[in-house]
């Protein structure tokens, strides 16, 4: 693929959050709060979208139900009433306007049919168009454990492979069901791998038999982090499904339109220094509350 510098981020929140109901009967699960190290609550979206600019992206593109579109524009589009802001600490002043510099970043897309994760995605094509993009969880943050923040760990990659990046994880036998899993050829041990296969929830003797990596503990595997940087190429293989009404669990999926890029263009797969909290379901987001001020 044509390298050229990514400068736009997709983060799709058009889901319904059933797993978290029912709050998220009144909250989007993406507006919940989490604290960060410094004290300031601020929803999950806002530290996703700062792992994005801290990458140096400059648009993001966040994609949301139609009836949720107000929402996200209040929160980074629109500043506080006057008697509000006359009322925040001189600090909390000071973010707001922060804010609503951020907010001249964002693009609110919008996902009429809740159809899928693949769908969401697609649904960014347009205001993409032909460039690479990296492509964020709508409920997941992250923790670098170097001084590069998660995300730029990812293009600097891209920088040095100029293909397609999934960010990875190591993860046990146990869990490995819940998520997407590679296999591939290290080209780096433990850091940057040749991606020969992605495959969405397997079963543990499908990962055993199919996706064991050399060099790995027997009951390890490497799942997807959550942070991708993408080839615009990855949109004709959704509309493809779209078109063809190809469904997988009821929805257009992701990965294995993943998996079709990687056929065509290779796909580089590198072990993301750093955690990743799943902010998605009731006891992760516990957990990331407990965890997160202390790492972030």
């Amino acid at each position: 693929m044509q390298k050229d510098k990514v400068k736009k981020a997709v983060i799709p929140v058009a889901g319904f959050g059933t797993r978290l109901f029912p709050a998220t009967k009144v909250v989007k699960k993406e507006l919940f709060p989490i604290i960060d190290r410094d004290g300031r609550a601020k929803p999950v979206i806002l530290a996703i979208i700062e792992e994005a600019i801290s990458a140096g992206i400059t648009e993001v593109g966040i994609v949301v139900q139609p009836d949720d579109k107000e929402i996200f524009e209040n929160l980074l589009k629109k500043p506080p009433k006057k008697e509000l802001l006359a009322k925040l600490s001189p600090q909390n002043q000071e973010y707001s306007r922060y804010l609503e510099d951020l907010g001249s970043t964002i693009t609110i897309l919008l996902q009429e049919e809740q159809l899928g994760y693949g769908h969401a995605v697609f649904c960014a094509n347009d205001w993409v168009q032909n460039e690479p993009f990296l492509l964020m969880l709508g409920d997941h943050i992250y923790a670098s454990n170097l001084e590069k923040s998660c995300a730029n760990q990812v293009l600097d990659i891209y920088d040095q492979v100029n293909q397609s990046i999934v960010g990875l994880t190591a993860m046990p036998a146990e869990i490995i069901h819940k998520a997407g899993c590679v296999t591939g050829v290290w080209q780096e041990l433990n850091s940057i791998l040749k991606v020969t296969q992605l495959y969405e929830k397997p079963t543990v003797e499908y990962a055993q038999n199919h996706l064991h990596i050399k060099g790995m503990p027997e009951n390890e595997f490497l799942g997807i982090f959550g942070l991708y940087l993408l080839s615009p190429k990855i949109f004709d293989f959704l509309a493809e499904h779209i078109n063809q009404n190809f469904r997988e669990r009821g929805e257009f999926q992701l990965t294995s339109c993943l998996e079709r890029l990687r056929q065509e263009e290779g796909m580089t797969g590198y072990v993301v220094k750093g955690k990743c909290f799943d902010t998605g379901l009731p006891e992760a987001y516990r957990q990331t509350m407990i965890d997160f001020p202390s790492v972030s």
